[in-house]
């Protein structure tokens, strides 16, 4: 299945292939204050249907995440990095999706912040 997203003014706006079985609730500094729920998938499963340069770019702590973010709106709809395998992943912040019932998607924590 084939989700859209975006960010709340519509600068980002991006599909995503697959289905959430269950996202991340991470308590790192950043993750925590957004409220972000991650579901992971390979990057190519994310499609960008506005210009990349549309997003900003946030790094902290040893910089191999890239949060992006809406320089207009302020809203973190997805990050960018690779797994431990170096595959090439995607964070998508399933709150940012238009068609996600959240109450119906497993939500396991995970201390980011003792990383």
């Amino acid at each position: 299945m084939t989700h859209r997203g975006s960010c709340h003014c519509g600068r980002i706006a991006f599909e995503v292939d697959g289905e959430p079985q269950g996202v991340i609730s991470c308590n790192c500094s950043i993750c925590q204050r957004k409220g972000s729920l991650m579901w992971f998938v390979p990057r190519d499963q994310l499609r960008l249907l506005t210009p990349e340069e549309n997003a900003s770019t946030y790094t902290f702590n040893k910089h191999v995440i890239k949060h992006r973010f809406c320089p207009s709106c302020g809203m973190h709809p997805y990050g960018e990095g690779t797994d431990p395998k170096g595959n090439r992943m995607a964070a998508i912040n399933i709150r940012c999706l238009e068609d996600i019932d959240l109450a119906s998607v497993q939500v396991t924590p995970f201390d980011g912040r003792s990383k």
